[in-house]
């Protein structure tokens, strides 16, 4: 079995408050001024200028980025489910429509055929 000698060091407060320091000093400063922002017209008309020089496509830095990113900030998803239920509902009024046309031709087509036919007699 192994020994271990173990020392602590104990202080006073009087000690304590003079050999430790116990301010947040270390834990997390502010981070320096943004000296470099840019506002929200500035970043438009730099978007605006390099428009045709950002990629379509890709992860980061394209189009597709920013209207994925776009599409999470504003709730796009929603969006969608809105505009597919009105397509839904446009899809159902066509084929109701499609019905009725079809028994509107129906009936004028047998409107137009004779319901008996006048055969000579001998």
């Amino acid at each position: 079995m192994a020994n271990y000698s173990l020392n602590r060091t104990v202080y006073n407060k009087e000690a304590y408050e003079k050999t430790i320091d116990t301010t947040f000093s270390q834990v997390s400063t502010p981070p320096p001024p943004l000296a470099d922002t840019i506002t929200v017209t500035e970043f438009f008309d730099l978007y605006n200028s390099i428009f045709y020089d950002i990629p379509t496509q890709g992860d980061t830095n394209s189009h597709a980025y920013i209207v994925a990113k776009s599409g999470d900030y504003i709730n796009a998803d929603q969006v969608s489910e809105d505009v597919q239920a009105l397509l839904d509902e446009i899809t159902l009024l066509r084929q109701d429509l499609l019905a009725a046309n079809q028994q509107i031709a129906t009936f004028q087509i047998s409107a137009s055929i004779p319901t008996s036919i006048n055969t000579p007699t001998i």
